[in-house]
């Protein structure tokens, strides 16, 4: 007999991953909880977004769900458009080709949408092998017996749930993964931020503005000089009555920088190439952020810990490769595999092997060839090395560099449209800054349109979000308030800035004994639970109680 409420498993995440993960359980007729900490699914995620199903994939979205591109997303992406950007001169690339490379079908998605449709048939499939879905419930740890055993999962509604197995598809930020010693936040080179605008465009103007079919979506992703040196680019998503409009960028550029999330996307959003599709008339919807993790860097090989296993961003598995970004379809692989093995070392007996499994699967079906190439591996021994980037840049950068652009031309295409190079592109400002820019200036063409488009404050874009805040309960505590120690927070966290008191961060000087010192003030409320700062600064970081914080409508 069991102290607490068991499970046969216990889902943490109502995202695509756990949704997965619960479908492919209840498949097997086990008995599965779900906890989702948001009010609703999808009321936390945020998204670039286009989730793909792959023809090499084992499992896709659709496998699970049959409705699911009928109802839960919006619009297939049948174009997609690399702009190389130096100033006002673009020279735009068609990477339809790559785009379409082990594609069976590519879909823009918002997450609040999909997510919650996601949500109502998990819940239903759940409940007919004896569990459900419990929306509001954060999962806060993981429980062990008395010999440190992983037996279960501890909550902050909840009394603590035992289960013979955790799939925890929490997200990036996992409390879980961080509690099993699986996942470190030690190294801003290991991960990216995005930020994101959903800006209101009826589906008419959609249309005509893209020159696009009802049953037809677009993809433009922009690098060059558009953001100074932060390594990264911008990415604009068709929806069907909205755009989606954001930056991603490696995070310790972004440190080095000192460069402000807010304000490197309104300077995509103000370049005159984004005339034709934006007006004066402009109107942001939603402002949202969040880490992405490189999969190239930390993707777990064994993403396991005894009875726990890992699905999604909560195991590193979002795969950010040349132009192409691919993170939702492998969570959905992921979880459906982990759910699998589960079943699968039930039915031997051997439920303990269920990790062992897990993890052979993903490297029999080539996930991990696909999160982990070994190519960019190779690459990165040399190429990563800034003395080595110093001389390829200048290179690029002289006349004779310059001349080999101009020379090599139309075959610039298809060297970015080759997925075997997309693989094993360097992560170093070359191939985000100094190629794209110097291609725009030798073969680009100037944009002549001006731009009217004036985005909001980052005042405004914060004031616009919905928080249920948890007063009394900050879900993040500064431990060391010196700026040597936290200052970095002040211009990366996506809604502080230098110079602005409305938001999480803010350095100011104060006076002790006489002496003067740098200090980092915190301010929870206007959190949109990035987790930037745990990785920049001296904190105790955790989730907000079950929906508590931001409850973002677009995502």
């Amino acid at each position: 007999m069991t102290e607490h409420e068991h499970y046969e498993a216990v889902v943490v995440g109502a995202g695509p991953g756990g949704a997965a993960a619960a479908a492919t359980l209840a498949r097997y007729g086990i008995e599965t909880l779900v906890l989702e900490r948001g009010v609703e699914a999808g009321s936390k995620n945020v998204s670039g977004g286009i989730i793909y199903g792959e023809q090499s994939a084992p499992v896709t979205i659709d496998d699970l769900f049959p409705d699911f591109r009928e109802e839960a997303v919006e619009r297939p992406v049948t174009r997609y458009y690399l702009h190389n950007v130096a100033g006002d001169k673009v020279e735009t690339m068609d990477l339809t080709d790559l785009h379409e490379h082990d594609t069976e079908w590519a879909d823009a998605v918002l997450r609040r949408k999909m997510d919650s449709w996601l949500e109502d048939r998990v819940h239903e499939m759940a409940r007919e092998t004896g569990g459900g879905l419990l929306t509001g419930v954060h999962v806060n740890g993981l429980l062990r017996d008395g010999h440190g055993e992983i037996i279960g999962v501890t909550t902050d509604e909840l009394e603590p749930l035992e289960a013979d197995v955790i799939i925890a598809a929490d997200g990036v930020n996992s409390e879980l993964a961080r509690d099993a010693g699986l996942m470190d936040w030690d190294d801003p080179e290991e991960w990216f931020q995005g930020v994101k605008a959903v800006v209101d465009l009826p589906p008419e103007t959609v249309n005509d503005r893209f020159a696009l079919e009802e049953d037809e979506g677009a993809a433009h992703l922009f690098s060059g000089d558009l953001f100074s040196d932060v390594r990264g680019g911008g990415f604009l998503y068709t929806n069907r009555d909205s755009l989606s409009v954001g930056t991603v960028f490696h995070l310790d550029s972004l440190v080095a920088e000192q460069a402000e999330p807010h304000e490197l996307l309104d300077a995509l959003l103000t370049h005159p190439l984004l005339a034709q599709w934006l007006d004066d008339d402009y109107h942001e919807r939603e402002y949202a952020a969040k880490l992405v993790p490189d999969s190239k860097k930390v993707a777990l090989r064994k993403p396991y810990a005894e009875r726990l296993l890992l699905v999604g961003d909560a195991a590193g598995q979002m795969q950010a490769q040349g132009p192409i970004i691919k993170g939702m379809n492998h969570a959905v692989t992921a979880g459906a595999l982990a759910a699998e093995a589960f079943a699968q070392a039930k039915g031997r007996n051997k439920p303990d092997q269920a990790g062992k499994l897990y993890a052979q699967k993903l490297r029999e079906e080539g996930v991990m060839s696909k999160l982990r190439p070994r190519g960019y591996d190779l690459v990165r021994t040399l190429g990563e090395r800034d003395d080595v980037t110093n001389v390829v840049d200048s290179v690029l950068s002289s006349r004779l560099g310059r001349l080999g652009i101009r020379a090599l031309s139309g075959g610039l295409e298809r060297l970015y449209g080759s997925p075997r190079l997309a693989a094993i592109v360097p992560d170093t400002r070359t191939p985000y800054v100094t190629l794209p820019t110097v291609i725009a200036e030798e073969l680009g063409t100037h944009i002549a349109e001006t731009n009217h488009v004036e985005p909001p404050s980052l005042e405004e874009r914060i004031g616009e979000l919905t928080y249920d805040t948890d007063v009394g309960n900050p879900h993040i505590v500064l431990r060391d308030d010196s700026y040597e120690a936290s200052g970095a927070a002040v211009t990366a966290c996506p809604v502080s800035a230098e110079d602005f008191g409305g938001g999480c961060y803010r350095d100011e000087f104060i006076r002790t004994n006489g002496e003067q010192e740098h200090v980092v003030s915190l301010d929870t409320q206007p959190c949109v639970e990035c987790g930037t700062c745990a990785i920049v600064a001296d904190t105790d970081w955790t989730h907000p109680r079950g929906g508590k914080g931001v409850a973002f409508e677009d995502g």
